[in-house]
């Protein structure tokens, strides 16, 4: 019996970063990202159709927050030099704009990282949802929004900060986009949908264009093997509606500077193949039987959205547990719907880096 798709939320946003380690020391100290997945480096022959019709070899980390969220898949290329835009990224240009991270407690995330020296735009700020959130930027020019994260944390640890909550993604036509992001990925729920220039667009570039933004969750909860983990996701869509933005991989390629993809953990790749064809949104990339990157192994593909932002989808076969006990889980034997056990996810926190003394 073919199953059905399944989406157990975001499982990481694709940061292009010109050397990934350092990259990884920084969002392990500010972002408590300290669970390595895996770490490989190799060529992405399957990407080739965005990489200038050349093989490209990379380096890439993916690396979580067990307290909850998504991760973040650094990526560095070896074979070339990643480039930056070749222009400033502003409030309604077409991409994933901004990464969303969430916080148990904002404020105490705003004046911890003020304390650090980190290059915070602005103050505090309110929404259009009522809740407290602010923008920090990395030393490689890429913006956070801090954001509340609601009651849904895996577990609590010391650092403030959880994973990946979702993104804000610049559009040209939220309309059109709704088709991918409501239809396929399953944000049915409406936040808000407001037209203005607002007070909390103020601190980051272009922030005084009046758009039209979309705040979107989901009405059901995820479910699947990491989906506890994972936790509740959001998108923000955000059009400008006195121009046409850019797109922020103009003459770039995938994998260059800036935040290259989102990435949602699923089950029922061949449905989920079927449904975006026949919605308009065929698979542009698909390994088609499995993917080794050596400490995890599955399925994965892509699909663009209606201004080409790229989404992919990765059905995970095998992950490890305890990397030091050669413990794998192979996820393909398990129930699809079905959540781990707390117990073994928490496992692969043991492969954090040990504190330095």
């Amino acid at each position: 019996m073919e199953e059905k798709k399944l989406i157990s939320g975001i499982q990481q946003i694709g940061i292009g970063i010109p050397n990934v380690h350092e990259a990884w020391a920084w969002y392990r100290e500010h972002f408590g990202m300290d669970v390595k997945v895996f770490e490989e480096a190799a060529e992405a022959a399957l990407m080739i159709n965005y990489t200038g019709n050349e093989v490209q070899a990379r380096h890439a980390i993916l690396a979580l927050n067990m307290q909850g969220g998504g991760g973040m898949e650094i990526w560095q290329y070896t074979s070339r030099e990643p480039q930056l835009p070749e222009f400033e990224p502003l409030l309604g240009d077409l991409g994933i704009l901004f990464c969303k991270i969430k916080s148990r407690n904002v404020e105490g995330s705003y004046f911890e990282m003020q304390k650090k020296n980190l290059n915070i735009h602005g103050d505090l700020n309110i929404g259009p949802d009522g809740k407290k959130h602010f923008y920090v930027r990395d030393p490689w020019d890429n913006v956070f929004q801090v954001v509340e994260g609601d009651d849904d944390w895996f577990k609590r640890e010391k650092h403030l900060c959880g994973g990946v909550y979702g993104a804000i993604v610049g559009v040209s036509d939220i309309d059109e986009s709704l088709k991918v992001y409501r239809d396929i990925l399953g944000f049915d729920r409406v936040v808000y949908d407001e037209i203005d220039t607002f007070h909390d667009f103020r601190a980051v570039s272009g922030g005084d264009r009046r758009v039209r933004r979309v705040l979107l969750s989901h009405s059901e909860p995820h479910q699947g093997g990491f989906s506890r983990l994972l936790g509740n996701n959001q998108i923000e869509l955000v059009q400008w509606l006195d121009g046409k933005g850019r797109k922020v991989f103009e003459n770039r390629y995938w994998g260059d500077r800036g935040f290259i993809h989102l990435c949602f953990d699923i089950r029922g790749m061949e449905a989920l193949k079927q449904e975006c064809k026949e919605k308009g949104f065929p698979f542009t990339v698909d390994s088609a039987n499995s993917f080794d990157m050596g400490e995890a192994a599955g399925h994965f593909s892509y699909i663009e959205d209606p201004d080409g932002t790229l989404i992919e989808f990765v059905e995970t076969h095998k992950v490890p547990i305890v990397k030091k006990l050669g413990w794998y889980l192979d996820l393909r034997k398990r129930k699809p719907g079905k959540n781990l056990p707390n117990w073994m996810v928490r496992a692969m926190g043991l492969s954090r880096p040990k504190p330095k003394v």
